[in-house]
């Protein structure tokens, strides 16, 4: 995550090198750090210092890593030539290099040639079979091709030799609830938090999926993993007071006359009740009378 300071000295270097006052390789480094998304001003400060003899002398085996950069960035900007013959250099330079490989298969992908794209991966997983980029184009290529099904089963795949990759469970999550299979979902989840104990948003998604399943026990859960949230942001997840709130609402209306569960889910209904409007008090006071209108039609308010 690209911290406050960080963008802000980018800011300040794109500012600088577009009034032509320098910095054009200072900066084109700081963006490839951040892994910032400027391809446009990539495109154009990269092919700047590439097409200067002398500027681009300078740079030594950079070099390479600047035609890389400006590649990645005319793919994105839809200039296919100029990633074209980016992608003949680095090629020419590093013949049969599994990363520019990787390059040609995404100028394939950007073109919309799946099929070809397909070929150059296949070829490429022959001679690195467990090359975790290669395998990640082919999820990304069925999706972009709206090919839910296949992404499901690919990723699948990859999940057998790559367990720890928290990045594809959480994928692979968010695949399946928008195919709106939550209990595969919750499964994903689960495998977030037993490696990522202490991440909020890993506990804040497992709760929405076992809310959105229902029943008591789901419910229950979900409000211990709404509270866990909570505990974990240090109090300040407002999603999540409303979760509470909410499966508080749906619990008591399964658990009438269940004396003992009616209050433990009181308490809780009642702290996370209070927290929203003192929340609402300091962030956003116009808006505390929805909130209490909000409150009172669930019963959580008097």
């Amino acid at each position: 995550m690209v911290g406050a300071s960080e963008a802000a000295q980018m800011e300040r270097l794109e500012s600088q090198v577009d009034n032509g006052g320098g910095g054009a390789w200072e900066y084109l480094c700081l963006v490839r750090k951040l892994k910032a998304r400027r391809s446009d001003k990539v495109l154009k400060h990269g092919l700047s210092i590439l097409n200067d003899h002398r500027a681009r002398s300078k740079l030594g085996a950079e070099e390479w890593t600047l035609y890389e950069q400006v590649a990645f960035a005319a793919m994105d900007c839809q200039q296919y030539d100029v990633a074209n013959d980016c992608i003949a250099l680095l090629s020419k330079q590093f013949p049969r290099s599994i990363r520019i490989g990787r390059l040609e298969g995404m100028l394939l992908e950007s073109k919309g040639a799946w099929a070809e794209a397909e070929k150059v991966y296949a070829r490429l997983l022959d001679d690195s079979p467990l090359d975790q980029i290669i395998h990640k184009r082919k999820v990304a290529m069925a999706k972009a091709q709206g090919d839910l099904s296949a992404a499901v089963k690919l990723l699948n795949k990859y999940l057998e030799i790559f367990m720890a990759d928290h990045d594809a469970w959480r994928e692979l999550a968010e695949i399946y609830v928008s195919l709106q299979m939550y209990k595969q979902a919750a499964f994903c989840y689960e495998e977030l938090i037993l490696s990522q104990p202490t991440v909020p948003p890993n506990h804040l998604a497992y709760a929405e999926v076992l809310y959105t399943l229902g029943g008591l026990e789901n419910l229950q859960t979900a409000k211990n993993y709404y509270a866990s949230t909570i505990a974990l942001s240090g109090g300040k997840n407002t999603r999540a007071l409303y979760g509470i709130c909410l499966c508080s609402v749906a619990i008591r209306q399964l658990t009438k006359g269940r004396n003992k569960e009616e209050k433990e889910v009181s308490d809780l209904q009642t702290l996370a009740a209070e927290a929203l409007q003192r929340d609402y008090k300091q962030r956003a006071p116009n808006k505390l009378p929805f909130l209490l209108s909000m409150l009172k039609n669930m019963k959580l308010n008097s």
